[in-house]
């Protein structure tokens, strides 16, 4: 049975660390699942539910959030936004088994199907994303409905394409010819960049909204209502107990760091566990970036190493925004 991707070939982007990126790439997100949730009760429930405040999300706007245990731990961190009928959130697959039937559990209640969306997840990537979407698609706004899909601008040089099949293989046949194909390890490495956090299996149930600057992107709403998790998200505001935050860090390595991973830093002449790697991009030079979450009072001339390959050492980079910006 052919697919829309039959004659097309994403292949991983050969990238020196100093390499400018592809001014325009098409990049095919297999790594990211969509749910969507249709019914005249489904803002109201997802309301209950996550960090963000749904009620007053705008239909040409999309949100960060987090979909937290009862004990203020993330299950998933998303970007929501208004899909066809109702809402699309996107997520990475990995954790869609575990993560959608807890978003379902209490759903029996409430008008609101919530499942797991067949459609097609493509990328826009470059300095030319902007002018394509414009000339493609048209329409205005940050999240721009058409007939078989939607597209979500993510940054300056961004673009989700939550679409049919049909409609993929429409986009691809216009802007092959002109962009990079590429699998989504490119738009890792954007994530990575923009210090954009995400949740994998590695790395579910363990951390709290704020560990991953959710409250930074404008994920966390602290004067909507009650939701799963609240409490905990709330008093780490209010009585300053966080004690971790995420930040970018570049070294050599042999492997990709993963999320999982452990990364160490130097306590004088020894090393302990610093943090947990939340995504990691390696260049075809073996330089490699990664998210991890640290202890938010390290000194910024910190070492670190990962603890696999303990040859290399590391450092911290600056953070594109402000870990003081809240919603």
């Amino acid at each position: 049975m052919s697919t829309w991707s039959d004659t097309l070939q994403f292949d991983t982007l050969s990238l020196s660390a100093d390499a400018p990126l592809p001014s325009l790439a098409l990049v095919n997100l297999t790594q990211w699942g969509l749910v969507t949730l249709v019914g005249q009760d489904s803002i109201s429930y997802l309301q209950g539910q996550v960090t963000c405040d749904v009620v007053s999300l705008n239909a040409r706007q999309s949100t960060l959030g987090a979909h937290c245990d009862a004990k203020g731990k993330m299950r998933t961190i998303f970007r929501l936004f208004h899909h066809r009928d109702g809402l699309g959130w996107l997520q990475r697959k990995s954790v869609m088994d575990t993560q959608l039937p807890e978003l379902k559990k209490y759903a029996i209640f409430s008008k609101t199907t919530i499942e797991a969306s067949t459609d097609v997840l493509l990328g826009l990537t470059g300095e030319q994303a902007q002018a394509t979407i414009d000339n493609v698609l048209g329409g205005e706004g940050e999240v721009r409905a058409f007939d078989k899909g939607t597209a979500v601008k993510i940054d300056a040089q961004r673009w989700l394409l939550a679409v049919d099949s049909a409609a993929a293989g429409e986009i691809a046949e216009k802007i092959a010819a002109k962009a990079v194909l590429s699998d989504d390890s490119l738009w890792d490495l954007y994530d990575i960049r923009q210090a954009l956090p995400r949740i994998d299996t590695e790395t579910g149930l363990e951390f709290i909204p704020q560990s991953m600057n959710l409250q930074a992107l404008n994920g966390i709403s602290f004067k909507k209502g009650c939701y799963t998790g609240q409490e905990t998200v709330a008093r780490a505001k209010w009585r300053g107990i966080n004690k971790r935050a995420m930040y970018i860090v570049s070294g050599q390595a042999e492997n990709c760091p993963k999320a999982g991973d452990v990364l160490e830093r130097s306590v004088g002449d020894n090393w302990r566990k610093g943090g947990t790697i939340i995504a990691g991009y390696q260049f075809s030079d073996h330089q490699s970036l990664a998210l991890v979450v640290l202890p938010n009072d390290l000194e910024p001339d910190t070492a670190f190493r990962l603890a696999a390959e303990p040859e290399n050492q590391w450092q911290q980079l600056p953070l594109p925004y402000s870990l003081d910006e809240e919603a």
